[in-house]
């Protein structure tokens, strides 16, 4: 009985230093986003080779996915590895990490800032799922069957997986960003059209809490339908037509635009095909508050402001 005892207390000292390694290691990691999220391509002589730069981005990010399946297969099972074990481990992984965003300081400005967005982007992914991974692991006990889905359906595989998407080139990274501000616009005009047709904004909303708010049907209360701050007025409908044509016309712009970028956009036309990424996604935000601020009660003000910046054709 005596050795039985002895055993759990022995094994303790070795717990506390073992996760207060992981807890630096995920300082480290988060410690290194702010610098990434602003930090500017290194200066250098070297010609540019985009074969090379891919290849490396790849190598890397499957380095980190493996160092992730690594800490995760040992740490999601008892016993927990020795303090030496998990220095070693906890190295390898800061260098895998260091490694990923060396690779992308050395993507030069000159091919294209739309595209070094995206890698940034996915560079910042890859740190910070790699930081929640080492924090769960931190927080969760290993006997919890909560670490029995980690190896699965962390966020860090994701983020890896990614890399190969990555467009190789600045057009096809302007074609992506373009893609996106089209669905989005077009989600949006859908929606609105939706809401115009039923002529009521809030249908949905007021039928899921009907029975919840029958009490206050004779007092105007916010739940009933003679509530006027849930309906458009004669003078609001009036705006939604308008309104209604400034997101298609927004949308009919950007689409035009991405066709123009397919089929006439050079490769090397690294900067006017940023100028055109910059231009088109201020409209997507300006459909959004258009969109958003056609609901009842409705503000004109704001309406005939947020149809300003909307407007596709108004100067930029």
């Amino acid at each position: 009985m005596a050795s039985a005892t002895a055993a759990p207390a022995a094994a303790a000292p070795d717990l506390a230093p073992t996760l207060e390694q992981l807890r630096l290691l995920a300082g480290e990691l988060r410690l290194l986003l702010p610098g990434l999220r602003v930090g500017e391509a290194q200066e250098t002589t070297k010609e540019f080779n985009r074969e090379t730069f891919w290849r490396r981005l790849n190598e890397v990010a499957m380095q980190v996915s493996r160092e992730a399946l690594t800490l995760t297969t040992i740490f999601s099972r008892p016993p927990l590895p020795s303090p030496q074990e998990t220095q070693s481990l906890c190295e390898r992984i800061h260098v895998a990490i260091k490694g990923t965003i060396a690779v992308y300081y050395s993507l030069p400005k000159g091919q294209g800032i739309t595209l070094r967005k995206l890698v940034r982007n996915a560079t910042l992914d890859i740190v910070d799922s790699m930081a929640q991974l080492v924090e769960v692991l931190v927080n969760t006990p290993t006997q919890s069957p909560e670490n029995t889905d980690l190896i699965s359906c962390n966020s860090v595989f994701i983020a890896c997986e990614h890399v190969p998407r990555i467009p190789r080139d600045n057009k096809a990274a302007a074609l992506l960003m373009l893609t996106k501000s089209v669905d989005f616009v077009k989600d949006a005009y859908e929606e609105m059209e939706q809401a115009v047709e039923e002529r009521d904004p809030y249908s949905g909303l007021l039928n899921d809490t009907e029975e919840d708010n029958s009490d206050n049907q004779g007092n105007g209360g916010l739940g009933s339908p003679n509530n006027q701050d849930a309906y458009w007025s004669q003078e609001d409908q009036e705006l939604l037509t308008p309104c209604l044509a400034l997101v298609r016309a927004s949308k009919a712009c950007l689409k035009k635009i991405r066709v123009s970028v397919a089929e006439n956009g050079k490769k090397d036309q690294v900067a006017q095909l940023d100028d055109i990424v910059d231009i088109s996604d201020e409209i997507s935000p300006s459909v959004d508050d258009l969109a958003l601020s056609i609901y009842p009660p409705m503000c004109h003000l704001t309406v005939r402001m947020n149809s300003k910046s909307c407007d596709p054709t108004a100067g930029r």
